[in-house]
């Protein structure tokens, strides 16, 4: 944890919200939840005769189509794939919202690119590495290069689909010395055979680099070339690494986006006794497709680039694994704890207390798909054997809980129940008092929520 004051890098570049921005707004002891901040000029009457101060700003919150005033220290932008919870209508809305907003920003900026940038960025093209600095370049002796057992009477012979062992091993033929002669298919580096490409203006992701035709599955689409530079370049690097940089030069490769679902990926070949990096397709692509492969960065530090491929399992972030997407499993228990425990994930993607992904921890209860951070649960380690997680014990007493909220870890048992637990107005779960911004709708006295097994309902 940071020692003294400490700020964001948004706080700390001067960032501020705008109008027609998605936030998450902090209320009082209520859950953060998704608004959109407004002008004062198109809010009600009765809103804007509200008491406020300087600074202060108005937001429109989903779901309840409440207002309220606040101001920046409550708030922090919304991302894409925050709302990934289907059966919230107020996750739903702001992710509708935000999709259009973000789909109108992206077309003016479109636009605005369109104006000013008739052509890519200057750079050199150049069509193999180029060294740089006292970066060694490694060529073998023909006695080394490995000779595959294909004939040139083949059908394909060091093709795609042959049985060519230098191709199984990422070796590329040597037209010395390969068997089949001209007839290998196996030099796609040395002949440079790039299927036919086009640089293309993107909406959101600068420029991209996108197919004129049909490419098959595992067919090379391009090698990545660009400037061989060593440690005393590129300073971060691991010592003796080679880096290949393709900014100031470099081929059609340079112009390929990140993406966490992409259509082709990098592998290394040697070619002549050196090593050198290709791209090849991992599914069909079809002509005026986009060509993409994950840059898989490492990200250091807090500093991280925001990620917008837009795929369905997109992480967020450039470097940050991409989201798994567990399939649905059938479970049968008797766990007091689920509106519906016929259907559930195995494992949730998210911490469920503050509702973050990262390193988890996971709940050893039987059916129990919960998981947490170790610093929400004020652990300093991770626990060891047969751990369950708070939903399962009373806050009071830490007796078996018999009641939950069923938005955070909070629980009680049948003697600490009462009056801890209402159904919330937006979307009729029982909560605890910290989730719903439109205030507590208690239960009458006596009412309380249970779960009745095997049914997979609750009664009142």
């Amino acid at each position: 944890m940071p020692e003294g004051s400490w700020f964001c890098n948004d706080c700390r570049a001067g960032k501020k919200p705008h109008y027609k921005e998605v936030v998450w707004v902090k209320v009082g002891r209520y859950r953060w939840w998704p608004a959109e901040v407004s002008h004062p000029k198109n809010i009600p009457v009765n809103i804007q005769r509200m008491k406020h101060d300087i600074g202060e700003f108005p937001v429109h919150f989903f779901g309840s189509n409440d207002y309220l005033w606040t101001y920046q220290a409550r708030v922090f932008p919304y991302m894409e794939g925050d709302a990934s919870s289907k059966d919230k209508m107020a996750l739903q809305e702001a992710a509708l919202r935000f999709k259009e907003l973000q789909t109108e920003k992206e077309m003016k900026q479109l636009q605005e690119d369109k104006r000013n940038d008739k052509k890519p960025p200057p750079y050199r093209h150049i069509k193999v590495n180029k060294v740089v600095g006292k970066v060694q370049i490694f060529t073998a002796d023909l006695s080394e290069i490995p000779r595959c057992n294909c004939k040139v009477t083949d059908e394909t012979p060091c093709g795609q689909d042959s049985e060519c062992i230098n191709r199984m091993l990422l070796y590329e033929c040597h037209p010395q010395v390969c068997p089949a002669g001209e007839r290998c298919q196996n030099q796609c580096f040395t002949k440079r055979q790039y299927p036919e490409v086009e640089i293309f203006r993107t909406v959101a992701r600068g420029w991209g680099l996108r197919c004129k035709t049909d490419i098959k599955k595992g067919e090379f689409v391009n090698e990545y070339v660009g400037e061989m530079i060593d440690e005393e370049e590129c300073r971060a690097r691991i010592k003796h690494d080679r880096i290949i940089d393709a900014g100031p030069k470099g081929n059609h490769s340079r112009f390929m986006n990140h993406s966490c679902q992409p259509n082709c990926e990098t592998q290394k070949w040697t070619v002549n006794g050196d090593t050198r990096v290709g791209l090849f397709a991992l599914v069909d692509i079809a002509a005026g497709t986009e060509l993409t492969f994950n840059y898989n960065l490492e990200c250091l530090g807090n500093g991280k680039t925001v990620c917008k491929c837009g795929s369905p399992n997109c992480s967020g972030f450039l470097g940050v694994r991409p989201k798994v997407y567990l399939i649905a499993v059938f479970v049968k228990t008797n766990i007091k704890r689920r509106s519906k425990s016929e259907v559930t994930k195995e494992r949730e993607d998210e911490c469920f207390s503050c509702g973050d992904g990262g390193q988890i921890v996971s709940c050893k209860k039987p059916g129990c798909p919960k998981v947490y951070h170790a610093d929400c649960l004020n652990l300093t380690k991770r626990p060891a054997g047969r751990w369950e997680c708070p939903w399962h014990q009373c806050d009071v007493c830490g007796k078996e809980a018999a009641s939950f909220c069923e938005m955070c870890p909070n629980s009680f048992c049948k003697e600490h129940r009462e009056g801890m637990l209402f159904i919330s107005k937006l979307d009729g779960r029982l909560s605890c008092c910290e989730h719903d911004p439109c205030g507590p709708d208690p239960l009458e006295p006596g009412e309380i929520r249970e779960y009745v097994p095997d049914s997979g309902k609750f009664k009142l």
